[in-house]
């Protein structure tokens, strides 16, 4: 399993001093990072990345409302090699027209993304769950309008906010889903409530194996009570902690079995 870092979650930090702030999170332990907002700062952060030994495998760009030449050339700067929308507000999911546009415009710019070998994706918040549009969730809807090669990123704790149990969502949306947003808490729209990874309502080791196709998990806060540094190394601590516990388990598993 690899795992990733927000770069939002750091955003005032990232204000305040770019390099500094990638540097410290190389320090944490983190070898990937998910840039966003990144045709602003592609010169400096391409810069903080490459000395602090960091990728960026993924990034957000609002490939539904800006230049996609830009946005592409920027990431391809940067080694990102998928691309997430990362917003479209409630109002463009409560109706199948609505969204069979954004999935139209989406697809259109996944061609765009293919001329630089770049893959597109999308990320959902809670009001694509919140709506639903022919007996399925928005966000289910508009995945069955996509081509083949489109993935998506769940934000499983939007997902639950959104009222969807993350762990069934992930198993009905299957291969499509390549990356997850990984974050804990009591699932409400309280954002200054989400906690480090397993401390709070998400089950977030049944979430991760949920996702069958995962490729990155992508620890992220939209916000936090606490010190924000401390709040990621939790997380990270944690997630390492039960992986070295699973990768035991199958190496006893298989002894057993030999």
């Amino acid at each position: 399993m690899s795992y990733s870092l927000q770069l939002y979650t750091l955003r005032n930090a990232i204000q305040e001093d770019l390099p500094g702030t990638i540097r410290r999170v190389a320090e944490i332990g983190f070898t990937q990072v998910e840039p966003y907002n990144f045709v602003a700062t592609a010169a400096e952060l391409g810069k903080a990345l490459k000395e602090n030994g960091l990728t960026a495998p993924s990034g957000h760009a609002p490939l539904l409302s800006q230049d996609h030449d830009e946005i592409f050339a920027a990431a391809k700067e940067l080694g990102i090699t998928t691309v997430i929308d990362p917003f479209l507000p409630a109002e463009h999911w409560q109706d199948a027209e609505t969204i069979q546009s954004t999935a139209t415009a989406l697809n259109a710019a996944a061609k765009k993304g293919a001329e630089y070998g770049i893959r597109v994706g999308y990320h959902n918040h809670a009001w694509e769950l919140e709506s639903t549009i022919e007996g399925k969730t928005a966000l289910e809807y508009f995945e069955g309008l996509l081509d083949p090669e489109l993935v998506l990123e769940v934000d499983t704790y939007w997902a639950a906010v959104g009222g969807q149990d993350p762990v069934e969502l992930l198993a009905r949306l299957g291969d499509r889903v390549k990356f997850i947003h990984i974050k804990d808490g009591p699932a409400t729209t309280d954002t200054k409530a989400q906690q480090p990874a397993g401390q709070g309502s998400i089950p977030v080791l049944d979430v991760i194996a949920a996702a069958k196709s995962l490729e990155v998990g992508v620890v992220e806060f939209d916000d936090y009570s606490g010190d924000i540094f401390e709040g990621i190394t939790e997380s990270l601590r944690y997630l390492t902690a039960a992986a070295s516990v699973q990768a035991a388990e199958g190496t006893v598993s298989e002894e057993a079995g030999a």
